[in-house]
């Protein structure tokens, strides 16, 4: 099933909720990132910051089961998600 990039949005802003509300995970992606979490609510509106928080998500396995579990998606429309985003083409290297 092929994601559209509307999806890929909404999906991104569930996860994106969910790391705002993960008390332990939340500063690791602020650190790593940069932002601060008023950049959290402006880059709620931006589909290149939603890409950089599927990014970060997609580092680790058990980040992706915690959220997707959470918000009741599948494993892998996170992976789906991040490629309907700015950013997120597959680069073919042949």
């Amino acid at each position: 099933m092929m994601i559209t990039r509307e999806s890929a949005e909404v999906l991104a802003l569930k996860i994106l909720g969910w790391l705002a509300g993960n008390k332990e995970l939340l500063p690791v992606f602020l650190g790593a990132t940069g932002a601060s979490e008023t950049d959290l609510r402006a880059g709620a509106s931006d589909p290149v910051f939603l890409g950089s928080v599927l990014d970060f998500i997609l580092m680790d396995d058990a980040w992706v089961v915690q959220a997707c579990d959470t918000i009741g998606a599948g494993y892998d429309t996170v992976f789906q998600a991040r490629q309907a985003l700015p950013g997120g083409e597959q680069v073919n290297w042949t």
